[in-house]
C-alpha cells in the first residue's frame, strides 16, 4: 500500500459524514507505519474502544469504513487470530436506515502483518499454512474486497 496522508484518509471514508470524518482520532505515527507490508490501513480509535477504522485501495479508488466492535467479547478460548466480529453502515441511504454488514477481522487490524509473520499475538497462535505467502495475502485481500463491497452495496438482500 502506498503511504496516505491526512487529508486523503479523511476524504476516503464513505459511511459517515465529512464532518464525521474531520474529527476522527487517526493513528499516530503515519509516516513511520511500514506501508510496503500492507493492505489497508487499519486502526482502534484510542478514545473510543468499541470504533475501529478501515482505509483500503479498492476499485482503483480509496475506500474508508467506519467500523464498531461488539461490547461483548468471545472467550479466548475458543477464538483465533481473526475472530473480533466487526460491523460497518452500508454507505448511502442503507447506512443512514441503520443497515450493517459484518466481518470477522483481528481485533487490532493488523492482519496484513500478521499473515506476513511481521507480527505475532501473544494470545494466540496462528495456524501454520501450506499455501504460500503470496496466496494467502491474495485471499486476505479477496476477503477484504468482498467486505467493501458489501458495504458499498446500497441495498439490502431479502
Amino acid at each position: 500500500m502506498e503511504p496516505l496522508s491526512d487529508p486523503e484518509i479523511r476524504a476516503s471514508f464513505v459511511n459517515c459524514s465529512k464532518g464525521e470524518a474531520g474529527r476522527l482520532n487517526l493513528p499516530r505515527g503515519l509516516a513511520e507505519l511500514p506501508w510496503e507490508s500492507l493492505d489497508f490501513l487499519g486502526w482502534r480509535d484510542q478514545g473510543a474502544p468499541d470504533r475501529a477504522y478501515l482505509v483500503a485501495p479498492y476499485g482503483g479508488e480509496l475506500v474508508g469504513v467506519t467500523l464498531r466492535s461488539p461490547t461483548v467479547r468471545r472467550s479466548l478460548t475458543k477464538t483465533n487470530v481473526c475472530s473480533l466480529c466487526i460491523t460497518a453502515r452500508r454507505a448511502g441511504a442503507a447506512g443512514r436506515e441503520g443497515n450493517t454488514v459484518g466481518t470477522y477481522i483481528c481485533a487490532d487490524l493488523a492482519c496484513s502483518l500478521y499473515v506476513r509473520g511481521l507480527k505475532k499475538s501473544t494470545l494466540v497462535t496462528r495456524p501454520d499454512e501450506s499455501m504460500p505467502l503470496e496466496d494467502q495475502i491474495a485471499r486476505t485481500v479477496l476477503n477484504l474486497d468482498a467486505f467493501l463491497a458489501r458495504v458499498l452495496t446500497d441495498t439490502v438482500a431479502a
